[in-house]
């Protein structure tokens, strides 16, 4: 019984290797025809099944042979679309543009020209990687706003745009705090007053104001007597513009905390100044000191720029 069993299965197996193995031959031998016609139908036959890796085995060979026939606009749009829903956003965005700058006067350009910029969108990185997918997306998605301001999908353009902007604005807001964290107070008071500058209403502010005032004392405390007090005054400034906007904020206690340190901090700079003045060696000595005490690395090479 159970040898009948076991021959029936392997018989079985047999059978349906041998089906596999035909259905695949029948795939290859309709790929390496000259039945372009036929190729074109089995193609748009495999897309519908959303069998895409066929679709696009075929579609490869036929893009070439019908570059400039009439027959040629949809198997570009099929290609382009097949080639999204593989996911290969790179090359599906290239073939969406390819479609709108050919064919202009297509139904289907402002949905490709759409898909193009939403490619883009699709490959943009986490935040903490190299933005220029990114900054492309939000670069083609405005061109689609402004080539089809009517289109139903200027909404959502403007909506992706939206998300795309986010991700700048924590990257750069991350960008800042790291300076902090690495004690380089110079960059990061740049930094801060840089986010605040691009976004405006961006909803780190609170945060990045407080952090502003933090970063700006560091800096001052760190700095020598003959640059202390400008330094400390723009720290009272920053505090002063912390406490006018967030009068009530949880940080409000620390942000008085550090305009009071500036202020002692500026008393005690204008003591050492002072007896600078009667004291020779003291006023050698401060003459021969660089400009802060922990020369940060932003202050060793000015013409590093921020990372974006």
């Amino acid at each position: 019984m159970f040898k009948k069993q076991l021959t029936l299965f392997t018989c079985v197996l047999a059978l349906l290797i041998i089906t596999l193995g035909s259905c695949k031959s029948k795939y290859e031998k309709l790929r390496a025809s000259n039945d372009y016609a036929k190729k074109y139908q089995e193609a748009i036959k495999y897309y519908n099944k959303q069998d895409y890796e066929k679709a696009l085995g075929l579609f490869d060979v036929l893009v070439e042979r019908y570059r400039g026939r009439s027959a040629a606009e949809d198997l570009f749009y099929y290609y382009a679309f097949t080639n999204y829903k593989l996911k290969d956003y790179t090359s599906a965005r290239f073939h969406f543009k390819t479609f709108a700058d050919t064919y202009p006067s297509s139904p289907r350009a402002e949905e490709c020209r759409f898909f193009s910029a939403y490619c883009y969108y699709l490959d943009s990185p986490t935040y903490s990687l190299d933005q220029e997918n990114t900054l492309k997306a939000i670069e083609t998605l405005q061109l689609f706003i402004n080539l089809y301001p009517k289109s139903d999908r200027v909404t959502e353009a403007s909506k992706l745009i939206q998300n795309l902007r986010d991700k700048l604005e924590q990257k750069a807001y991350e960008n800042a705090k790291l300076y902090l964290i690495i004690g380089d107070f110079q960059s990061a008071v740049i930094a801060f007053n840089n986010v605040l500058r691009d976004y405006p209403d961006t909803k780190y502010g609170e945060e990045v104001e407080y952090l502003t005032v933090k970063a700006q004392y560091q800096y001052a405390s760190r700095s020598f007597e003959t640059k202390q007090v400008e330094r400390f005054e723009q720290d009272i400034t920053y505090a002063d513009q912390f406490n006018d906007k967030f009068p009530n904020s949880k940080y409000g206690r620390e942000v008085k905390g550090y305009a009071k340190d500036s202020h002692n901090g500026i008393a005690e700079a204008n003591r050492v100044l002072a007896e600078a003045l009667t004291d020779r060696k003291l006023a050698e000595k401060l003459a021969k000191k660089d400009t802060v005490k922990t020369q940060p690395s932003s202050e060793k090479n000015q013409s590093q720029k921020i990372p974006q």
